[in-house]
């Protein structure tokens, strides 16, 4: 069931957004060789817990951590660890913040140091997918018209998306209603109404679609081992107009 927002609500989930694009700034003045990701998962957990808020994924369904910490090939969920960053990585960051009972999501996916033109395009047009998928948001159209979008686009420049992770709605939990896939068809799927609150977030591989999950249960990975980049942000539809929460 989708739960449509009021303006009181949306407040609230926009406050819980501003921590977690606070946290993703935090992230992105600390990524650099050296540094590892568990040390990255404990700034942003003090600096969540430091604005009154909860670290939304942490003890989530079980999942360890403040954020997920995915580089070069995994995809999401990748469990912070002791390894140091390289010059030449990439890592996507994932962050949820909870406060006053509501839920902000959002993910960047950051360069370690100097990395090359093939992983710097891959973080741009994942980017870039997600506008896309924005520009194709109207009240009375459908979540479809979003997925549809973003899918055009990545492949557009010879990208592929993958299919078994999606965007969501979000609110008072971390995801509810309606599913936001990254692929689709126009004019399918549920009605974009005012009111509407969800994470729309693009996973993009430079090679192949496939994806295989590590014996974690959490850390997921390409198949074919290449790059793969995650771009997200939770918006609001209100007055027929998209507010993005996480800038």
């Amino acid at each position: 069931m989708i739960v449509l927002k009021n303006e009181k609500q949306i407040k609230f989930i926009k406050e819980a957004c501003q921590i977690v694009k606070q946290t993703l700034d935090l992230m992105e003045k600390n990524v650099k060789p050296g540094v590892t990701t568990k040390q990255l998962d404990k700034l942003a957990e003090d600096f969540i817990r430091s604005k009154g808020a909860i670290p939304a994924f942490k003890g989530y369904g079980g999942f360890p951590a403040t954020i997920c910490a995915s580089p070069n090939e995994q995809v999401v969920h990748g469990i912070p660890n002791d390894v140091p960053l390289k010059e030449g990585d990439i890592i996507s960051i994932d962050v949820g913040a909870t406060k006053r009972g509501y839920n902000g999501d959002a993910a960047r996916t950051f360069a370690v140091g100097k990395i090359s033109k093939q992983k710097q395009d891959l973080i741009d047009h994942t980017k870039q997918s997600f506008y896309e998928g924005v520009k194709a948001i109207k009240v009375g159209g459908h979540i479809g018209d979003i997925s549809a979008s973003i899918q055009k686009y990545a492949e557009s420049k010879g990208y592929s998306i993958v299919r078994e992770l999606i965007g969501h709605g979000i609110g008072k939990e971390v995801h509810e209603d309606p599913q936001v896939p990254n692929f689709g068809t126009e004019n399918t799927g549920p009605i974009i109404e005012n009111g509407l609150v969800i994470a729309i977030e693009p996973m993009v591989n430079i090679g192949k679609k496939e994806i295989i999950f590590e014996s974690d249960g959490w850390t997921c990975k390409t198949k074919d081992k290449k790059a793969s980049a995650h771009y997200e942000n939770t918006i609001a539809i209100t007055d027929g107009k998209v507010e993005i929460l996480t800038v």
